[in-house]
């Protein structure tokens, strides 16, 4: 990918673009998918084909596709779309690669509504918000530009005192790659928490094939109590995925691990520095117990409480096969019900 694309992919993303990256793309096929690239004039878009029981492949495109919109451009007005609009010729150009490929439907994860009433008017196709969304809807991302001393004073004070616990405990951070921790601090926070998370080997694989993932240990006594995977890519520091041991909780690694990584970013020439997923409408409105995501919403909102998150649309299907694909909905639906 040459740095024209890099580029529009990075300023056409809010969250960067990582997941359109060919680094992303080559380590889903390094983990046996089968992916598919399309781009054109202000789109891009690579393609992760998945396959499930009974419905059989649809096409996702995470995060994208990427595109370059404007009001005058997309045509999101009732008029009749331009046949010669480059959005149109794109979306074209992916609706027949899916039905070359037997995909029964193209689930995407539009940048902006704008988009996603771009992609709409421009194709004959049904779009119906899926029933589920593949990322977070939420995102956390904050400004690195500002000096040391702002971040610090920009956050909660809790946040801050921390991050000196961390500091006074002595725990000291390493970038290393120790994939054998990572995975041992990942099944623990898996038992803790009750939760599913990836197998070892497709976190071996990450490690491996992206390029620019870098990965952060803080250790306590001689012991790795915590680890991070983070990625750098282009002007935005993404933390991809965290494991913790809850036995050292007290000693607050994973507030100091946070820091060492801004500061590595900024470093790096980075601008923007993404938390990842948070969820805040429901803290908002007073209903933190039925929210999952409270506590690691708090945590990353810690470090910049007046940056408000990012929001997308959520996944969309553009469905190719409506028979296979009301099959697939009804499957949703009673897996939901049991």
């Amino acid at each position: 990918m040459n740095s024209d694309v890099a580029n529009f992919i990075q300023q056409n993303s809010p969250d960067g673009g990582f997941l359109q990256s060919p680094q992303w793309r080559k380590f889903q096929e390094s983990v046996g998918k089968k992916t598919h690239n399309i781009s054109g004039d202000g789109f891009w878009a690579n393609i992760i084909e998945h396959s499930l029981p009974i419905v059989g492949k649809y096409f996702y495109i995470p995060r994208g596709p990427v595109m370059e919109i404007s009001k005058s451009k997309c045509q999101i007005s009732n008029q009749i779309p331009n046949p010669n609009d480059k959005i149109k010729e794109n979306i074209l150009e992916l609706i027949s690669l899916a039905k070359e490929n037997g995909s029964g439907w193209i689930r995407i994860e539009p940048a902006s509504s704008e988009i996603l009433e771009a992609i709409k008017s421009n194709t004959q196709y049904k779009v119906t918000k899926a029933p589920h969304d593949m990322q977070p809807r939420e995102l956390f991302v904050i400004d690195i530009t500002k000096s040391e001393e702002q971040l610090l004073s920009e956050m909660k004070p809790k946040t801050r005192y921390n991050i000196k616990v961390a500091q006074k405990h002595g725990v000291k951070i390493l970038v290393k790659k120790n994939i054998d921790e990572f995975i041992r601090l990942t099944q623990i926070m898996a038992k803790r928490q009750g939760i599913a998370t990836h197998p070892g080997e497709y976190y071996k694989k990450m490690c491996e094939d992206c390029t620019c993932l870098k990965m952060y240990l803080a250790e306590y006594e001689g012991k790795i109590i915590a680890a991070n995977l983070i990625v750098f890519f282009g002007k935005t520091c993404t933390y991809l995925h965290g494991a913790s041991d809850d036995q050292y909780r007290n000693v607050m690694a994973p507030f100091l691990l946070q820091w060492q990584q801004i500061l590595d970013a900024k470093e790096a020439g980075c601008e923007k520095y993404d938390f990842g997923g948070v969820k805040t409408w429901n803290m908002e409105h007073g209903t933190r117990n039925n929210n999952s995501w409270a506590g690691i919403t708090r945590f990353k909102l810690g470090f910049s409480p007046e940056t408000k998150s990012t929001e997308f649309p959520g996944a969309y299907d553009i469905i190719i096969n409506p028979v296979r694909y009301w099959v697939y909905r009804r499957i949703q639906k009673l897996k939901s019900a049991i």
